[in-house]
């Protein structure tokens, strides 16, 4: 008899598990908190990696129909110094595929296709090593049960807790984040500066960075350090009051730059929470995880193309692995801490860089991994 397979989340580690396992047959069981595919705003664009992401779509047969959609003009950085002045301008070949962008919405649709999603099944917790196998709890009161429960609900997961006590903290750097609609037609100026990529200034212990998505949608992003209640007198609703707020922290910064906040809508608050960057668990039967949940890292275009990868290993390791399902999620999981590690290492050490006490930092690390 076929195991009984669920993942816990909608996104990129989970879809792509599940995509995966179905492409070679298993049947498995999506549940999603959000209660339809558009209940929230998806989030910004993602480049996929050669060697991660584009790797984990080809086991979902899948790479062409992302390089159809996906956008390797996007790969475009253009770094400005606070005054306005170019300090870099890197443009990708017309054959560049190392990393393409594609929308989120895109790519969950693409990675969604025939899976049978069950939307508005939120988790509240699961309970390994019962009779029948792992016992899920669901917020509407039902139980369902399985011999497997993989948690890719990011970084508030909660299926972590049924292998880990480990809880994310506070890296000391937040985000807030804007938008800008229609920019090549309603701010022409502003799709220039930013070119077909991206584009980021750097100040003491603050930076603004621009990435275009599709569509002439553009995300803004205002990182600087802080403690986590900075925003303690602030009405984070008041859209005017946190404008203000953000022009006053990167005040005597070049006016062109500085119009990325004066013209966005609304304003949303990202404080960047970590695990331990050597988070490992000791195994527990019937219970795994993915992605943010697994080892939650900075946000430097890491995170989603491991998740990717991850699922599209566990789940081949599934289905065409060892016949002992438990043999076959413990092997993942070695695999899975040893890469995990290194990468948290890694941004953790370029967050440091990039949101640092002196500027030249994020260009220096600009100049190390661009070609």
């Amino acid at each position: 008899m076929r195991e009984r397979i669920a993942v816990v989340g909608g996104g990129p580690a989970g879809l792509t598990f599940a995509r995966v396992l179905h492409r070679h047959g298993h049947p498995v069981t999506v549940l999603e908190r959000d209660p339809a595919p558009d209940a929230r705003p998806p989030g910004g664009t993602l480049d996929l990696r050669e060697e991660l992401g584009q790797l984990a779509l080809g086991k979902a047969g899948l790479l062409e129909e992302f390089r159809a959609l996906s956008r390797p003009e996007g790969q475009a950085m253009r770094i400005l110094d606070t005054d306005g002045t170019v300090l870099r301008d890197w443009r990708p070949r017309p054959d560049e595929q190392a990393n393409p962008e594609i929308d989120r919405r895109q790519l969950r649709d693409l990675l969604r296709g025939p899976l049978d999603v069950q939307w508005g099944r939120g988790v509240t917790r699961v309970v390994p090593g019962t009779r029948d196998g792992v016992r899920v709890h669901f917020e509407d009161g039902r139980q369902e049960t399985y011999d497997l429960v993989v948690g890719a609900d990011g970084a508030w997961s909660r299926i972590r807790p049924a292998v880990s006590s480990a809880t994310p903290h506070y890296t000391g750097v937040t985000s807030v984040e804007t938008s800008l609609d229609e920019v090549d037609t309603r701010h022409p100026d502003l799709a220039r500066l930013i070119g077909d990529g991206s584009v980021a200034a750097y100040g003491v212990n603050r930076s603004l960075v621009a990435q275009r998505n599709s569509g002439g949608h553009v995300k803004v992003y205002a990182k600087f350090r802080a403690p986590l209640d900075w925003h303690a007198d602030l009405d984070l609703a008041d859209v005017e009051a946190v404008r203000s707020s953000l022009l006053a922290l990167f005040d005597g910064w070049a006016a062109p730059v500085l119009d990325l906040l004066r013209r966005g809508t609304a304003f949303t608050h990202r404080p960047f929470h970590v695990l331990p960057v050597s988070h490992t668990w000791a195994h527990v039967p019937g219970v795994t995880l993915l992605g943010d949940a697994a080892h939650l890292m900075p946000p430097l275009g890491a995170g989603a193309n491991l998740a990717m990868l991850e699922g599209a290993e566990l789940a081949e390791s599934i289905a065409t692995g060892p016949e002992d399902l438990d043999e076959a999620v413990r092997a993942f999981e070695e695999q899975m801490w040893v890469r995990a590690g290194k990468w948290a290492k890694i941004t953790t050490a370029g967050l440091e860089r990039l949101v640092s006490p002196d500027p030249t930092e994020a260009l220096a690390l600009f100049d190390r991994v661009q070609p």
